[in-house]
């Protein structure tokens, strides 16, 4: 006769949970149909790939060479821009040696507006369109000098993949999100955070996140505004490589006890997680996330220890070759707490990433969390809007 545990190793996941995954197959491929009639992204794996090779030669120049003829009046020979006192407008142009500026967009950007000029991605439309002046191969040829421009070693915007839902990415940003969970079982319940990411130096990032919670006490009878336990981080970009593109971080939080114990918003307890991610380019617009680490809590009393495992794979799609950006994912979520009896929790969480404005800075993400192993755990609708301040106000860009 088997026992309880026996049966549950040969039957893991309970039915109701393939009911979940079925469902979760489901409204992946819908979102992932959403996205299929634009084209696929010109993201590429490798600095420089970004389009099909032109049919026209291109002519034997240097990106220098190309700069110089067409782009240092405005710009400046140096790329720290010409003189005010020189243009005939008063947008001032930016400085391509500064590597806090120019080391943040993926080169299939800039070569967006140097093609289509600056109303493109939402800029000044003193910043003219080249069109077919230069060819897609002669503009990626400027776009590689620019980048020389740069000496320090920062990271590059092409490996500044889409932002899944839960697992952390690898690219130390500049952000503001605002994310929810929203039980769509059980009783009602809303489980949100503000998010705030800062880079500072080269490599480096600082996190804060405040979590706040409403729930349904009573059917119909809500409370909330609970604040839960706020987290401390900073991260910091370990080693990149555009040529691969790939990206390695490693972060540590402090997660403070700030919340409300006996409503069931806090620990108790400080919990130290440190943790990596890594991220990698892959072709045709395709991504991968990757993040692991552990929730370690001050009084083992409070909190139990924890290790998770995240990974989330996806691609860009983009509507034509300049618009609006679409990226469905999936996250496979797996965490283990160290207490008797204790087994892995499994989460699959099919997403779709859309940039909202032209200067696509502007995102909105919307999936669900489907556990895969109890049914006593409910699905949650997931979602957030992402603003990346450094590239300008929230109404800037539309």
């Amino acid at each position: 006769m088997l026992t309880s545990k026996q049966e549950n190793a040969m039957n893991p996941i309970p039915a109701k949970s393939y009911t979940r995954m079925g469902w979760a197959l489901t409204l992946f491929v819908t979102l992932a149909a959403m996205a299929l009639p634009p084209q696929p992204s010109t993201h590429s794996t490798k600095s420089g790939e970004f389009f099909q090779e032109d049919s026209i030669k291109v002519a034997d120049k240097t990106g220098k060479q190309l700069f110089l003829e067409s782009c240092a009046t405005c710009h400046g020979a140096d790329g720290k821009g010409a003189q005010q006192s020189q243009l005939g407008f008063d947008t001032p142009p930016p400085d391509f040696t500064d590597c806090n500026f120019a080391t943040r967009e993926p080169d299939a950007d800039w070569i967006a507006v140097a093609h289509e000029g600056g109303p493109v991605r939402g800029f000044s439309t003193d910043m003219p369109a080249f069109g077919e002046a230069l060819t897609k191969d002669e503009l990626q040829k400027l776009m590689s000098h620019i980048r020389s421009l740069c000496s320090d070693d920062w990271p590059r915007g092409d490996l500044n993949m889409p932002r899944p839902l839960v697992t952390e990415k690898a690219y130390p940003e500049d952000e503001l999100v605002l994310a929810s969970n929203i039980n769509v079982e059980g009783s009602g319940g809303v489980m949100s955070e503000v998010v705030y990411e800062q880079r500072f130096g080269v490599r480096n990032q600082l996190e804060v996140v405040v979590p706040f919670e409403y729930r349904e006490v009573r059917p119909g009878n809500w409370s909330g505004g609970y604040i839960g336990d706020v987290a401390l981080g900073v991260k910091r970009a370990v080693w990149h490589d555009v040529n691969s593109g790939s990206i390695l971080s490693l972060t540590g939080e402090v997660i403070l006890p700030s919340g409300d114990e006996n409503a069931g918003v806090g620990s108790g307890t400080t919990v130290l997680e440190p943790f990596f991610s890594f991220g990698q380019l892959l072709p045709a617009g395709g991504f991968l996330h990757l993040q692991g680490g552990a929730g370690v809590p001050v009084l083992r009393d409070k909190a139990a220890d924890e290790v998770f495992g995240r990974g989330a794979l996806g691609k860009t799609f983009t509507s034509g070759a300049w618009g609006r950006a679409w990226s469905p994912m999936v996250e496979l979520l797996g965490a283990k707490e160290f207490e008797d009896n204790s087994s892995v929790q499994w989460e699959l969480v099919p997403q779709m990433q859309v940039t909202l404005n032209t200067r696509q800075h502007i995102m909105l993400n919307v999936g669900a969390n489907i556990p895969l192993d109890d049914p006593g755990r409910t699905t949650q609708f997931r979602v957030y809007i992402l603003w990346d301040w450094f590239d300008g106000g929230f109404t800037e860009g539309w």
